[in-house]
């Protein structure tokens, strides 16, 4: 799986190409946020965001799990709108169902089809709304991709006979 630095929502690289996550402890919009329009001399926003093939965002808990003193949840969402502070008029493209502390364990994983949309705007972006928070850890990344990993992480000890 290849990974497109400008696509990356939350989260950093080293320069040994090690992955690491952002904080997320409060309400909060992705540390990037997607401008359709950039390096584009047309003005045009960029149309068919899926045509070479489908789109994927991948939301993954890396470095530590989620921890609270409450019940704290996260809702995930996709957002697009015409500021890169997604508040002026954010369209929601995709809301994840609001996720439980205790299942933000490292490693968890979400993947979502991008939706193919007429109705993207300008800056395309990620939001993490937290519930009976705030989280006290817990960090993620977040990106599109067009090719998924598919490997299958196994415990320790794990044999097949």
């Amino acid at each position: 799986m290849f990974l497109d630095l400008q696509t990356k929502f939350s989260g950093t690289t080293s320069a040994a190409g090690v992955n690491l996550g952002d904080p997320i402890t409060a309400t909060a919009i992705s540390s990037n946020v997607l401008d359709r329009l950039a390096g584009n001399v047309s003005g045009l926003a960029l149309e068919d965001e899926g045509i070479a093939g489908p789109l994927f965002l991948v939301v993954q808990v890396t470095d530590n799990a989620f921890t609270a003193a409450g019940a704290a949840t996260l809702t995930v969402t996709l957002e697009s709108d015409t500021t890169a502070n997604l508040a002026t008029t954010p369209v929601v493209h995709f809301s994840s169902p609001a996720i439980p502390k205790a299942t933000l364990v490292l490693a968890f994983q979400l993947r979502w089809s991008v939706p193919n949309s007429d109705d993207y705007k300008r800056f395309l972006g990620t939001r993490y709304t937290v519930a009976t928070g705030p989280f006290t850890a817990g960090n993620l990344v977040a990106y599109l991709t067009n090719a998924l990993a598919r490997n299958k992480v196994y415990p320790i000890g794990f044999g097949v006979s």
